[in-house]
């Protein structure tokens, strides 16, 4: 104990003897062990919540890591659904049609509109139908 060999402890014992003397040995021997006892709880606990504090450091180090991921994809989001930025680049398109639109000479054609209806379109005849009838 304590790096103590048994020869140590004896003599440790014997001059404990001599200075307390008989009567008063029991009750130094029981107020050691009661701080002894009392050592060996405080640093249990010490022990306990050092490993606590430590597992509570780990916890904050994994939350803020997620708080940095949650707020990169946030920003991400807000960038890619911005408008304003949408109606710029909508904008931007716009007047380069219209600046090509200047540039060229020719009229653009319409679009040929096509009237849509969801009457059924008479089946055309083929060859040899015309031969059979």
């Amino acid at each position: 104990m304590f790096g103590m060999g048994f020869s140590e402890m004896l003599i440790i014992l014997v001059i404990a003897i001599l200075f307390l003397g008989p009567d008063k040995l029991p009750s130094a021997m029981v107020d050691i062990a009661k701080f002894f006892r009392s050592m060996k709880k405080t640093i249990g606990t010490l022990k306990d919540s050092i490993e606590e504090e430590m597992n509570v450091s780990e916890i904050k180090k994994e939350a803020l890591s997620y708080k940095k991921e949650l707020l990169g994809a946030s920003e991400e989001l807000n960038r890619v659904t911005d408008m304003t930025k949408v109606g710029e680049a909508m904008s931007k398109i716009g007047d380069d049609i219209l600046s090509e639109a200047e540039k060229s000479p020719t009229p653009k054609a319409a679009p040929i509109q096509e009237k849509i209806t969801f009457e059924k379109k008479p089946k055309p005849i083929s060859k040899e139908e015309k031969t059979d009838v």
